[in-house]
Formats: C-alpha cells, sequence, structure tokens
C-alpha cells in the first residue's frame, strides 16, 4: 500500500464530519448532529490535518473557520459523499430495500392531483413504501408536522423555515375571482377588488391558507368582505358560487368540474373563472419537514428519498399540472 493510498484510508471515515462542521463552523453543534463527542470531533479534525499536512480549521470568538486549505478541499469531499449516496440508493433501489412508512399531511386542495401525482412517482421507484395520509387545515398540517405526528407537510402559503423546521416552495399558481355565471363581471378577462366591493363573499375559514391569503387582497384592496358563508374546503366555496350565494377567490380548477359548463341537466348552476388584476393574487405551494439532529433521529431512508425526489424533481412533475389548471 503506497503512502497516498494510506492517507486517504485513514481520512474516509473523516469526511461526513469534514463536511457536516463546514456547514455549522461549529465543533459543539457538528457533534450533536453526528450524535458523537465533542473530542471525538476534535481529535478526528486533529489526525485530518495531520494527514493533509496542514490546519483546516482555526478558531474564532467561540466558533470556528475554515482555513484556506479546508474550504478548497470541501467541494470535493462533499462531492465525494454526494457520489457515495447515490451508489447507495441504486443498491438499495435494485435490491429492493428501500421500505418504511411516511407520514405526510396535507391541506383539502392537494389530494385531488399533486400529492398523488408526487406519491406516484415515488411508488413507481420504491414500491415498498407504504404512506400515512392526513389532511386538514393550513394551521392543523403545521401542528401535526411539529408534534412529530407527520413527517413532512404540503401547505400553502409555504411553511416558514425555523430551527427545527425546514422548507421549500415547489410550484406557484394564480387565484382566481369565481362568480356565477350570470354575474355582471362574468364576461371580463380581470377585473379589480375593488370591483365586488358589495357581492357576498364566500370565504375560506380561519386557519386556513387560502383563508390567509384572501384577508391580504382585501387588505391590500382596503376594505373588509361581506361574509356569507364559511367553507372548510374550496369545493364546497365553489359550488356555493355557482349557486349564486356570493362570489370567491379560489385556486383555477382545472378539467371539467361541475359547474364550469352549463347546461339544461345544471339548470341555473354554473360559475366562471377571472384573473384578478393584484399582485399578491397567486399562492406559493410548498414541503415543509422536521429537521432531525443528532443519530437517534436520523432520518429514515425512504423518508430522505421521497422528499429529495420532492424537492429535486417535485417542480417539473407539477409544471403540467399547473399549466392545465390555470390555462397558461
Amino acid at each position: 500500500m503506497d503512502i497516498e493510498h494510506r492517507q486517504l484510508v485513514q481520512l474516509l471515515p473523516v469526511l461526513p464530519l469534514l463536511a457536516e462542521i463546514g456547514r455549522t463552523q461549529h465543533i459543539t453543534e457538528t457533534a450533536e448532529l453526528l450524535g458523537v463527542p465533542q473530542s471525538t470531533v476534535s481529535r478526528a479534525l486533529a489526525r485530518a490535518s495531520a494527514v493533509v499536512g496542514t490546519d483546516l480549521l482555526v478558531r474564532d470568538g467561540r466558533g470556528v473557520r475554515l482555513t484556506p486549505a479546508a474550504a478548497t478541499l470541501l467541494p470535493y469531499v462533499e462531492s465525494a459523499l454526494a457520489e457515495f449516496r447515490a451508489g447507495l440508493d441504486l443498491v438499495r433501489h435494485e435490491s429492493e430495500v428501500v421500505r418504511g412508512r411516511i407520514a405526510v399531511t396535507f391541506q383539502h386542495t392537494f389530494g385531488e392531483a399533486t400529492l398523488p401525482l408526487l406519491i406516484s412517482a415515488f411508488r413507481s421507484r420504491y414500491p415498498q413504501t407504504e404512506f400515512d395520509l392526513s389532511q386538514g387545515s393550513r394551521d392543523s398540517c403545521l401542528a401535526e408536522l411539529s408534534s412529530g405526528a407527520a413527517d413532512l407537510a404540503l401547505t400553502a402559503p409555504v411553511a416558514p423555515a425555523a430551527r427545527t423546521i425546514g422548507s421549500a416552495a415547489l410550484y406557484r399558481e394564480p387565484l382566481r375571482l369565481v362568480v356565477h355565471h350570470r354575474h355582471p363581471l362574468a364576461g371580463r378577462t380581470s377585473v379589480a377588488m375593488a370591483e365586488i366591493r358589495k357581492d357576498p363573499f364566500v370565504a375560506l375559514g380561519s386557519g386556513y391558507g387560502l383563508r390567509s391569503l384572501t384577508d391580504a387582497l382585501f387588505r391590500e384592496a382596503g376594505f373588509r368582505p361581506r361574509i356569507a358563508f364559511e367553507s372548510q374546503d374550496s369545493h364546497t366555496a365553489r359550488g356555493l358560487v355557482s349557486a349564486g350565494l356570493g362570489v370567491s377567490i379560489l385556486p383555477p380548477e382545472g378539467g371539467s368540474g361541475p359547474g364550469r359548463g352549463v347546461t339544461a341537466a345544471t339548470g341555473d348552476l354554473g360559475w366562471v373563472e377571472i384573473a384578478l388584476k393584484s399582485d399578491l393574487a397567486y399562492r406559493e405551494i410548498g414541503l415543509a419537514w422536521r429537521e432531525r439532529r443528532g443519530a437517534r433521529e436520523r432520518e429514515p431512508d425512504a423518508l430522505r428519498l421521497f422528499r429529495m425526489m420532492v424537492l429535486e424533481e417535485g417542480p417539473a412533475l407539477l409544471a403540467e399540472l399547473v399549466r392545465a389548471r390555470s390555462g397558461a
């Protein structure tokens, strides 16, 4: 075994530690995340510096700072680990060892197409994985995530990132004014919020993501809506609009849902979607997850693979869905 190969063997066990400390810049936090004693981290870094032949860290106040040599080395360390993870995922996939249960909580509007599309794409690769699903308002979804009852939450607006919660946006879709098909505004291509000042409004209940978005639209317009009914789902709100009980602001309805086409069989039921003249007339859908710290909270393989697939491939998978719904 030549000297370079021997040095490489000595460095390999330290690579995950180097990558983590490059992110945290703190020995204690790195030790907690990896579930090892702080002294183990310090000794491993000292050994790595000796093998490399130069210091990799210097003290900086209460934390540490990468030396120029370590900063140069870090991208190669991260690349090596990423390549190994990719190979490991491939082996696990080929041997069908990726199993487990993933708990996902989601808002009602994502149960028809968004979440099924993501789950279908994942199960085509890992058919042994099972899902525990629950649905509710945005507030209830985030409460389940925070309590540990759910691994992931699909919400709009996107959950704000915090110390224990990570999040990322997946896609954006417009919000439309929905009116009865014989409403005076039904023939318009776009309207301003001020034009529905006198109309009764069919709202989503407090705690629902759409409610916070419509409240922001009304605040921007400078008036409060005259709420006719508070619904728990957008399908009910759309149905009440089609009966002429008020107007609503909802995500676009794809396909040929009830009320889109007025026929003899539907009587006077029917609704029309109209674009809103507001920079706030959209919703951003995203995924949120619990940040796991230490070896005891290591993310299960199935959960990690699903989360990474949603984050990396979800926007492209869902792009066609957004186009079909919004008519873009």
